[in-house]
């Protein structure tokens, strides 16, 4: 039973990471973080970046060791880093 608890959170947490960050690309491409008037949709993104940065920060470091050009992929590995750890976690729950 504690078992099945725990799988659970597990679960349910790496969605909701999984989640945030999608939800931080996606705004990311409408949400002007520089503008000086905040709408909704800029302090939602803030709020997503402010807790989501300690994940995508150390990607975003190590990604920046190969050139990507313009195009940042740190959320995208990120979104792989929680899918994998998820994976081994509820590997180890069995």
């Amino acid at each position: 039973m504690m078992l099945y608890f725990l799988r659970t959170v597990v679960d349910l947490l790496c969605y909701v990471v999984s989640m945030m960050l999608l939800a931080r690309a996606i705004l990311s491409w409408f949400a002007n973080p520089y503008r000086r008037s905040a709408n909704i949709l800029q302090k939602l993104y803030m709020l997503l970046v402010q807790l989501t940065e300690p994940i995508v920060g150390p990607c975003r470091k190590l990604l920046s060791r190969f050139n990507t050009g313009m195009f940042d992929f740190s959320v995208l590995v990120a979104m792989l880093a929680v899918m994998l750890v998820r994976n081994l976690l509820l590997m180890l729950l069995r």
